[in-house]
């Protein structure tokens, strides 16, 4: 997308330093790209205590002893 923007060249020329970029464009790709991913990390953050993520580890562990012996009985009754 091509659009027309004011930016100071003082600005530009610190985004280009900073991101260790030869042309205007990359740099402020770079920029706003860096900018969307720490925003989304502040909102996961922002996240953290309100989700209960349970441990899945005994029921699957449960359910495989239960599995295990199942197959015990079969082959007894064989």
């Amino acid at each position: 997308m091509r659009a027309t923007l004011n930016i100071p060249d003082k600005l530009l020329a610190e985004v280009q330093k900073a991101t260790k970029t030869s042309s205007k464009t990359e740099a402020i790709v770079t920029a706003m790209e860096e900018f969307v991913r720490r925003r989304k990390i502040e909102a996961l953050l922002a996240l953290k205590g309100k989700i209960d993520i349970g441990d899945p580890t005994k029921d699957l562990e449960a359910r495989e002893i239960a599995e295990m012996k199942s197959d015990e009985l079969r082959r007894r009754r064989r």
